[in-house]
């Protein structure tokens, strides 16, 4: 028996009911995606948090002479640069005293607001780094790191520190210092351009290729003599001198001729040694405890030489920051994590 059709009255009152579920259904859903979605995320920020370092003071002994110190300003060693700086200051009998020159070659205002947040009582300027002056003349080296414009930035300090800038201690940004930075300042020059800690005992000759030694004219370069390997990550400069003697000029010299013939493997080091090996002043190894980031190919670990230390300096590919964060750091880095200022970004849901 066919069941009887509804009644028009029935039938729109079932479509009402339909619809006003329908909307319930929708509003509901609708009120839960609301909720999901308004959940805040405090965003990451594109570069690392650093906690502000303690103000340092000047002890009771100290003069108004200034002490000038120049490092290079990255995004990438950032985190090298906060550690270096903090230990200068905690080790330094006058930290007022200190004046740091900060060079730039990529404009980065966040890097600039992050010293002045971690360092609110710091002295410092920053300079931009034209890195046209080099980029013509560097020439691929075994490691790309080493091939950067800002590199070579050390050899244009005369050019760039003002004109009441008379010493500068240079400072590569993989350091720290765990002595007091005045002794190094104060170091006698004797006269020379230049101080840094010289290793008489390294194979001088391997900074060089075949083709540089088998040249008579070339290999005549370091006659009169005796030239040893120095590292230039940790240089006392006479900036007068450097500027009146040329330096710049010599050094550039040297990188025209490596573009035209090949006669090195490393970046800015070897025309550094080309112009002043055997001709500055030797600095007593404690400032430079160096290789501690291991060879410039495979940065393996390696343990710290025998003597006393002033200065820690992770050159080599290695570095302290990102051998902590892989969970596969060398012993030595320990020694670096106390001045470690970075403070991890982090996802805040409020």
């Amino acid at each position: 028996m066919a069941l009887p059709l509804p009644s028009p009255l029935r039938l729109l009152s079932y479509l009402l009911l339909l619809l006003i579920a329908t909307a319930s259904f929708a509003a509901t859903t609708s009120f839960a995606a609301t909720i999901q979605h308004e959940v805040v995320r405090k965003p990451v920020p594109d570069f690392p948090l650093f906690r502000e370092a303690p103000a340092f003071r000047n002890g009771n002994t100290c003069n108004n002479e200034s002490i000038h110190i120049s490092m290079t300003l990255d995004s990438n060693y950032l985190r090298g640069t906060m550690a270096a700086v903090l230990s200068i200051l905690q080790h330094s009998t006058c930290p007022e005293n200190l004046e740091f020159h900060f060079l730039w070659a990529r404009f980065e205002p966040q890097v600039f607001t992050i010293i002045k947040s971690t360092f609110p009582y710091l002295r410092f300027k920053t300079y931009r780094f034209d890195s046209n002056r080099v980029r013509g003349k560097i020439s691929k080296s075994i490691r790309q790191a080493l091939d950067q414009p800002l590199n070579y930035a050390r050899i244009y300090l005369s050019d760039i520190l003002p004109g009441y800038v008379k010493r500068v201690i240079y400072l590569d940004s993989d350091i720290v210092v765990v002595d007091d930075i005045a002794k190094l300042w104060e170091v006698d020059l004797e006269g020379k351009v230049l101080a840094a800690p010289e290793y008489c005992q390294a194979n001088f000759m391997v900074y060089f290729t075949d083709l540089f030694w088998n040249d008579k004219e070339l290999s005549r370069t370091f006659e009169g003599r005796k030239p040893c390997y120095f590292n230039t990550g940790v240089m006392v400069m006479d900036v007068e001198k450097w500027r009146e003697g040329k330096y710049r000029e010599k050094v550039e010299a040297w990188m025209v001729v490596q573009k035209q013939k090949r006669i090195y493997h490393l970046g800015s080091l070897p025309p550094f040694l080309l112009v002043l090996a055997g001709e500055l002043k030797s600095v007593d190894h404690r400032w430079n405890q160096h290789g501690l980031g291991g060879d410039n190919l495979e940065g393996r670990c390696r343990s710290l030489h025998p003597g006393p230390i002033s200065l820690l300096h992770w050159s080599g590919k290695g570095k302290p920051w990102l051998r902590l964060d892989s969970r596969r750091p060398c012993s030595v880095d320990h020694l670096w994590k106390p001045y470690d200022l970075y403070h991890p970004n982090t996802d805040v849901l409020e």
